[in-house]
């Protein structure tokens, strides 16, 4: 087809890797083809830099010819599978052979046999990925769509190419990727697809949660509104299986005429503020969690209403938990934790009145993550009275412009005891060990409740001034 072409130009970089394709194909007689996301893409105008590859016949043994044609030496192997992987600068080549599949009813690993390019098309998960474009010389750019896959690119679309039952039955992740595609692209999920998503949902219990956790992942970094892929998955139940933490903060009580807001869709519109001004997945993902104690902290107050005092702290436990059980980096639960922990304090500073003090004990506490802090606080404010925005706003205004007063005069980021250990040994007369660190403690603590200023000679004067009580603090 020649708007196909058109959408290869000669001079585009994966077009030149995939007229060369074209010719090792050519010269070993293998009937090739560009299948799947690159040619959705290309569709899409969205860039691209992975490149799926079917033959008709052995995927491994084409690999290795097409790598020599390349002066390459690494390809990935995956002979249970018939396919091999060929990085090639910024740019992975995958071969596979074109193939059919049955799966076992406990798992997603299927039995492969060798099969026709049709069968091949019919496994895949949707038809917008079920597009295949020839790269031999004598049908180059010719295009094969036995699903209607095209048709569902121009309508935004998500459909299977068979019974979406069996379809996600048999690999239960292909529920998760539906939502995140739908999400991603801005496609709606054709309504039988949908249902059978409802109707098979347990079977995801079936997938490791390493594989889970990756379509999350990806899922967090959609660009724009990922809020939309968690508003469908409570939809069909697949969050209450997959994050049940997050599933239970739906629901709005009522008592004595007084209401709290849905803690769920609160939290899935601070997701997109956030998503709005970073793509940070650490902060995306706490933007989803950082209020996923309220649940558990709720208790109506006669004259004061709902409150939910403590959720802060419990939440960032509950987030630890959540991370362990999610397999995440140790580095994402703490910053996670950390975040959670502490997004209260801003505005609880601004209340009570930002003194330096208060502004020097956040700012050691967030320590680099002090600004995501702050644009996690903005996110939080969802109210829909332009007027409560405005004042909570300026409310941060002034903490920020205070943390940055507050920075330069102490330098913050880098905070620690003007007098160091050695010489805290040699007034004291201690020895290496806890009490330097009790007094060395002591010192920070003064500078950060404002009692002394951030430099030696405070410090010092210090020491003098307190040397019995700290002397005594240590010797009990």
């Amino acid at each position: 087809m020649a708007f196909l072409e058109l959408l290869f130009p000669p001079d585009d970089p994966i077009t030149k890797i995939l007229l060369r394709i074209s010719k090792v194909a050519d010269r070993n007689n293998i009937r090739c083809y560009l299948v799947g996301g690159a040619i959705r893409d290309r569709i899409l105008g969205h860039e691209t830099k992975d490149i799926d590859i079917t033959v008709v016949g052995d995927g491994i043994a084409f690999a290795r010819k097409l790598a020599h044609s390349f002066r390459l030496k690494r390809v990935l192997e995956y002979p249970r599978f018939g396919t091999a992987m060929i990085p090639y600068h910024d740019i992975i080549i995958e071969v596979a052979s074109a193939r059919s599949e049955q799966y076992a009813d406990n798992s997603r690993k299927p039995q492969i046999a060798e099969g026709t390019l049709y069968e091949d098309l019919a496994r895949r998960d949707f038809t917008v990925n079920a597009l295949a474009m020839s790269l031999n010389r004598d049908t180059l750019y010719e295009l094969t769509d036995h699903f209607q896959g095209l048709h569902d690119l121009d309508a935004g679309t998500i459909r299977t190419p068979l019974d979406p039952v069996t379809t996600f039955s048999e690999d239960p992740l292909r529920m998760l990727r539906a939502i995140r595609f739908s999400s991603q692209l801005g496609f709606k999920i054709e309504d039988e697809t949908f249902r059978a998503i409802g109707k098979v949902k347990e079977r995801m219990t079936i997938i490791s949660q390493e594989r889970i956790t990756e379509e999350l992942i990806k899922i967090l970094k959609v660009p724009r509104k990922p809020s939309r892929a968690f508003s469908l998955m409570k939809k069909c139940g697949l969050l209450e299986i997959i994050l049940p933490e997050i599933d239970n903060l739906e629901g709005v009580d009522q008592k004595n005429g007084h209401h709290h807001k849905d803690v769920f869709g609160h939290s899935l519109q601070v997701l997109d503020n956030i998503a709005e001004h970073t793509s940070k997945f650490e902060l995306r993902f706490t933007a989803l969690v950082h209020d996923i104690a309220k649940p558990r902290t709720k208790r109506y107050v006669e004259n004061k209403g709902w409150t939910f005092y403590g959720h802060e702290e419990i939440g960032a436990r509950m987030v630890e938990a959540l991370g362990r059980r999610l397999k995440m980096s140790r580095k994402v639960m703490d910053y996670a934790a950390k975040l959670t922990r502490l997004h209260l304090r801003p505005i609880a500073i601004a209340d009570e009145g930002v003194t330096d003090s208060a502004v020097r004990r956040l700012c050691v506490e967030a320590g680099d993550e002090i600004d995501d802090l702050i644009t996690l606080c903005r996110a939080d404010i969802t109210s829909k009275n332009p007027r409560k925005v405005m004042e909570y706003m300026a409310n941060f205004d002034r903490v920020v412009r205070k943390i940055a007063e507050v920075e330069e005069k102490d330098r913050l980021r880098a905070f620690q005891s003007p007098v160091r250990g050695d010489e805290i040994m040699r007034i004291f007369q201690l020895e290496p060990g806890p009490a330097v660190g009790h007094i060395k403690k002591a010192i920070e603590e003064a500078i950060l409740s404002g009692e002394i200023e951030n430099n030696y000679e405070a410090a010092f004067q210090y020491l003098e001034s307190h040397r019995d009580r700290l002397l005594s603090e240590i010797r009990k």
